[in-house]
């Protein structure tokens, strides 16, 4: 989307944008904090967060955050599933990320209870990156 035709989507239906930049060609990065403090910021009470990734390489996932290794284990197997030299018909020579991005999804529900998100003791949010390193963007709407 256009920068102009962005801001009048967001006005529209009150999204919130947040930025991620990503430093590998794939990681699991931890954007928690990012979202609770926006999810705070937004003032809601009672309701539901949605996440939104518009990026096809990219997707979002809630996962344990507490041991770095699961998120490294989680991109490990999806390069096992989808290996980046598998010889893909696109010629974009990311395939495999388009790939790993449906497998993930790229789209997340977490409830806000009393101004909060609703996680598990060991979840986390992450940000997951298949076609790095880039600049990308998360949308969050909260009702």
């Amino acid at each position: 989307m256009a920068s102009h035709s962005s801001n009048l989507w967001q006005r529209w239906f009150d999204v919130k944008e947040l930025k991620i930049n990503t430093s590998s060609r794939e990681e699991l990065k931890d954007i928690t904090s990012k979202v609770k403090r926006s999810v705070s910021d937004i003032g809601l009470e009672d309701g539901i967060c949605v996440l939104y990734v518009p990026h096809t390489t990219a997707g979002i996932t809630i996962n344990e955050s507490a041991d770095p290794d699961v998120a490294t284990d989680i991109v490990s197997q999806l390069e096992e599933i989808a290996p980046r030299d598998k010889g893909y018909r696109h010629r974009e020579g990311n395939a495999d990320a388009h790939i790993k991005s449906s497998l993930i999804g790229n789209t997340t529900r977490i409830f806000i209870e009393n101004g909060s998100l609703q996680l598990g003791t060991w979840q986390g949010i992450f940000f997951a990156e298949f076609d790095g390193p880039r600049s990308r963007t998360v949308w969050i709407k909260t009702s």
